[in-house]
This record gives C-alpha cells, sequence and structure tokens, in this order.
C-alpha cells in the first residue's frame, strides 16, 4: 500500500482558494473581492463576497461608479454594496467570531476593517494589497491598535488585480467544465 498522499493542498491555499471562488459570484465589473472566515479548528465559518445587500436586485443600482468624478454620491458603486468582508461577517449568521482568521482576496478598507476588529477577528491573510494608499495606512493604523494581525498569503509577491481574477476566472473555468 503506498503512503498518504504529501502534495494536498495547505490549510492557508485552501481557504484562500474559497475566497477566490467567492468572488466570481460578485457581479462587480471592476473589483471582484471574495471572503472566508475560519475558527481556530481550521473550521469554515462563513464565505462572502462583494454584492448588493441581500433583498436587493442587482440590475438597480451603479455598477459603473462613475459617481467619484461627480462627487454624486447615488452613482457610487460603494454606496450600495456591501464589501466581501462585511458580507462573510453577516453570513457567518451570530457564530462568535473572536480569535478568527479571515482570508481575503483584496486587502481591507478601513470602513471593513472596523467591521472586522469588532466582530473579533484576529487575523487577515490577503492576496492582493488595496491601491490607495491612504486607506491602506488608516486600515493598518487601526488593525495595529486593535491588535489584529495581518499578513500577506505570500510574502514574496504582491500579485495584481489582473493575477487575482485570472486565478479565480481558471477555478470558474474548472467548475464549469463539471457543469
Amino acid at each position: 500500500m503506498a503512503g498518504k498522499r504529501e502534495d494536498c493542498l495547505s490549510w492557508d491555499e485552501m481557504f484562500m482558494g474559497l475566497a477566490l471562488l467567492s468572488q466570481e459570484r460578485s457581479k462587480d465589473p471592476s473589483t471582484q473581492t471574495g471572503a472566508c472566515i475560519v475558527g481556530e479548528d481550521k473550521r469554515i465559518i462563513s464565505i462572502g463576497y462583494n454584492g448588493a445587500t441581500r433583498g436587493m436586485s442587482d440590475d438597480l443600482f451603479p455598477w459603473d461608479s462613475k459617481g467619484e468624478e461627480t462627487n454624486d454620491i447615488k452613482n457610487i458603486k460603494n454606496t450600495w454594496v456591501v464589501h466581501a468582508e462585511r458580507n462573510a461577517i453577516l453570513n457567518s449568521h451570530g457564530v462568535d467570531l473572536n480569535g478568527t482568521t479571515l482570508y481575503v482576496t483584496f486587502f481591507p478598507c478601513h470602513e471593513c476593517a472596523k467591521s472586522i476588529i469588532q466582530a473579533g477577528i484576529k487575523k487577515v491573510v490577503y492576496l492582493r494589497m488595496y491601491s490607495y494608499g491612504e486607506i491602506v495606512d488608516i486600515t493598518k493604523a487601526m488593525f495595529d491598535a486593535a491588535g489584529v494581525e495581518y499578513v500577506p498569503f505570500n510574502k514574496e509577491k504582491d500579485f495584481s488585480k489582473m493575477e487575482v481574477q485570472g486565478s479565480a476566472t481558471e477555478i470558474k473555468k474548472i467548475l464549469k467544465r463539471f457543469s
């Protein structure tokens, strides 16, 4: 009898894979984000992606987000969209998130950082750094003050938006072959 298989996914790879897969549910044409919350016992607690609030049709609101240019808050997608991190927290349905780890395909914004801290999540593993420096600085300051650890999934490479989206698309293609 052969020994056990040694080339299986690590826990980190599996959980980040779930975050990547989750982002494929997002209808956002420019930035899809996925998240997965995991307990200390490696139990998957919740997943989320950036999308419209439950019960709202995602056909009724702007996805092109041109409001930033005109200062028209009604035409900024983030006015209407719930980010992946917050969706994962809300989808946990009251499970105690103290001490959990959040795997997310995009470094959290400062608004999501508030929810992460309030929920008791103690570690954030991110695949790609957020591109807005000031928001990153604010999020890091909040995490540092609250004792939330944040680490890149790959310490040697910050993945581009195209690489992250391409990886998720490849996963989706594989699944479509089986459906």
